[in-house]
């Protein structure tokens, strides 16, 4: 399952619980990405992983600003 990467400016849109939500998502699709490489194989799409780990990071930062 292929989460669709967001824009800082999607993110902002999001409410509270679709923010966790997706943050979730993003998380286990990394899972995944990791067990693959760690399993010996080589992604398919070594971009993804670090596409990932920058929406996950674009969720935090935009959760961050919502609790100031």
């Amino acid at each position: 399952p292929v989460m669709a990467i967001f824009r800082a400016k999607e993110i902002a849109q999001f409410s509270d619980a679709e923010l966790v939500k997706n943050e979730e998502k993003l998380q286990l699709e990394l899972i995944q990405h990791y067990g693959k490489v760690s399993a010996g194989g080589a992604p398919e799409n070594p971009g993804k992983i670090q596409e990932v780990r920058r929406t996950i990071a674009r969720i935090k930062t935009e959760q961050t600003k919502r609790q100031a």
